[in-house]
């Protein structure tokens, strides 16, 4: 049982501190440091946990992680009993701890009048604690069934998938169109927010408990090294589609056909790439530019932090919600999720926010070169029922040598493998589902972004997790995997 009067003791949230802006700019290793003598502070923290009789932190995760006991069991300094009740609910910690925004936090009993637990460093410290400690091992299968089971994506999802399923002891092949497994974990997400290391050693356990990687295969796709639905179909008795939501939201106004505008995961997946050492033509940067980021949330604050970086002159992101309080609205009670103002360690950095602002045309006076983009003429919104009223009088011109939309994404592209498999998706672009995560196509099956829409890392694995559990009745019958969460989309048409 959890200490009764830790809350009490213990009152102020500590986190780990930050390095210092001047000169984190200049790299691109981890913002927040990890050193030994952060322990006891990790120690007060997890003292904090109230260990509610009803622990609303549950129902704000979607993976439904054990957060009272790891809690307790970091309060006794039994990391291996914490990493274990970790593990139990969750494949990747390393990146839920890192990535995730935490609505735990917001649903936690004691946040209500106090500042909640800080669950989200305490788990990233259990399982880099684990790491350190030698806790994190293969898993291997008993025994092998005679299954086989293609995983398309190796985001978080699809990596989520192949390790249930490989656990169980079917046998797994996870197919990624890049050089690199893991998806946007690995060219999405800067190094700053998640160096690689903690994908890469992570993978290792994988390949040793007996997963397959299949790397620069271009499922559905045309090329040299291209494999199709077709082939697949034949050569696997299940298919997991864990590709992600990859079509971006575009921003049709006039203007939008300059040199300059790019799609902030274009941009993104290139600094990712150099600094990963791979080689990138006419790669997309920042340096000595006047950047416009068009859109307020995570892959904007990534752009964001990146321009800097990469030596911008001036970095300008641009909100068309207004500016949020401070405070959880009225209409936002605990424990749900609010919308309040936040800043990233990105936004600490340097650089300007805007709220309220649309874009209504890009300019080109030739400054920046032919048919570049130079400026950008916004004007401030009054949002409503998801509608922008402009407010008139409030048109404006800033400087725009680089723009990068990140307006969100529109599903999975209908040509290629969606095509070839004559899976059904629906009005969003969201391949169809139905209660099973199973498709329009007997044996195949999807999770992630890809059935769900854009949405959160967390929810990335608790679908992966919950899919694989499906696969694997289907292909036994039964299934002792967990699945943690139901799909949220529409059942498929029969």
């Amino acid at each position: 049982m959890a200490d009764p009067q830790g809350f009490l003791k213990y009152r102020e949230r500590e986190l780990p501190k930050r390095r210092p802006v001047p000169v984190r700019i200049l790299d691109n290793r981890e913002v927040y440091t990890r050193r030994v003598e952060d322990s006891p502070a990790l120690v007060r923290q997890a003292t904090r946990c109230m260990d509610c009789g009803v622990p609303f932190c549950h129902n704000g995760c979607p993976l439904g992680n054990l957060i009272p006991e790891w809690n307790e069991l970091t309060r006794r300094e039994d990391f291996a009993g914490a990493i274990e009740r970790l593990h139990a609910t969750n494949n990747f910690p390393e990146w839920t701890g890192r990535l995730c925004p935490a609505p735990c936090e917001t649903a936690c009993v004691l946040g209500i009048n106090q500042p909640a637990v800080t669950i989200k460093y305490i788990e990233q410290s259990i399982i880099d604690n684990a790491f350190d400690l030698g806790l994190v091992e293969p898993q291997i299968p008993d025994r092998l069934t005679n299954n086989t089971v293609a995983v398309i994506g190796s985001g978080p999802a699809g990596l989520a998938a192949a390790q249930q399923l490989t656990r169980a002891g079917h046998t797994v092949a996870v197919y990624e169109k890049d050089d690199r497994i893991g998806g946007l974990l690995t060219y999405g997400i800067p190094d700053f927010k998640m160096e690689k290391v903690q994908v890469d050693r992570r993978l290792e356990q994988m390949e040793a408990e007996g997963t397959r990687f299949r790397p620069s295969v271009d499922v559905g796709g045309s090329g040299e090294n291209a494999l199709s639905g077709k082939e697949l179909l034949e050569r696997y008795d299940a298919i997991v589609l864990a590709m992600g939501s990859t079509v971006p939201r575009e921003l049709p106004v006039p203007g939008r056909e300059f040199g300059g505008i790019h799609p902030a995961m274009d941009y993104l997946v290139q600094h990712n790439r150099v600094v990963a050492g791979r080689p990138v033509d006419d790669q997309i940067v920042a340096t000595g530019k006047d950047v416009v980021i068009i859109g307020g949330g995570d892959t904007g604050s990534d752009c964001y932090g990146t321009a800097l970086r990469q030596g911008a002159t001036s970095v300008t992101q641009i909100d068309i919600n207004p500016m949020p309080g401070e405070e959880r609205p009225g209409d936002q009670p605990w424990p749900t999720y609010p919308k309040v103002y936040r800043v990233s360690t990105s936004h600490e950095e340097g650089g300007e926010r805007v709220f309220g602002a649309s874009t209504v045309e890009f300019l080109s006076d030739g400054s920046t070169g032919p048919g570049q983009v130079s400026h950008i003429r916004l004007v401030d919104v009054v949002r409503s029922h998801g509608h922008s009223e402009p407010i008139e009088g409030t048109e404006r011109v800033i400087p725009a040598g680089l723009v990068l939309l990140a307006l969100g994404f529109q599903g999975v592209p209908r040509e290629g493998l969606v095509e070839q498999l004559g899976v059904e998706v629906d009005e969003r672009g969201r391949i169809a589902r139905d209660e099973s995560y199973a498709t329009s196509v007997p044996g195949v099956f999807v999770a992630g972004d890809a059935g769900r829409g854009q949405s959160l890392i967390v929810w990335a694995i608790a679908e992966g997790r919950a899919a694989a559990a499906a696969v694997d009745e289907f292909l036994r019958g039964e299934t002792e995997l967990p699945a943690p969460v139901a799909p949220s989309t529409v059942a498929v048409s029969a």
